[in-house]
């Protein structure tokens, strides 16, 4: 059974940064689109930023552009989404999500996803 397996989570201060990662096992499983979504304490889950691996395009889906990267999934399908200056307000679990084969254009609905990952959580200080 495929499962989606994330790391890099953890406490940072206001203004660190952190990697999550996201890896398929077995890494065989091809990954044709990964989206990252958070859901902070009371609050209901919400895309962050998707992408594309062929041709690879990256899509952000909060004001933090600016502060957060995804990068293409590489030749191992791990995709990565990189926190820059984190604030406070972005304590919350994040889960990467996955799909084989034909992607939807919607990757920033929940539903486009068969695969989801476990969540790492993440933890801001001011």
């Amino acid at each position: 059974q495929v499962q989606l397996v994330e790391s890099g989570g953890g406490s940072v201060e206001a203004g660190g940064s952190l990697r999550l990662s996201c890896a398929p096992s077995p890494v065989s499983f091809t990954v044709a689109c990964m989206g990252w979504f958070r859901q902070a304490p009371g609050k209901p889950r919400e895309a962050v930023a998707a992408v594309y691996t062929d041709p690879p395009r990256q899509f952000y889906y909060t004001r933090k552009e600016g502060r957060f990267t995804v990068s293409r999934v590489n030749n191992t399908n791990t995709g990565y989404l990189q926190l820059n200056n984190v604030e406070p307000e972005d304590t919350a679990k994040y889960y990467c999500a996955a799909e084989a084969g034909w992607c939807s254009y919607r990757l920033n609905q929940e539903d486009s996803y068969s695969l989801w990952g476990q969540g790492t959580q993440v933890t801001v200080s001011s």
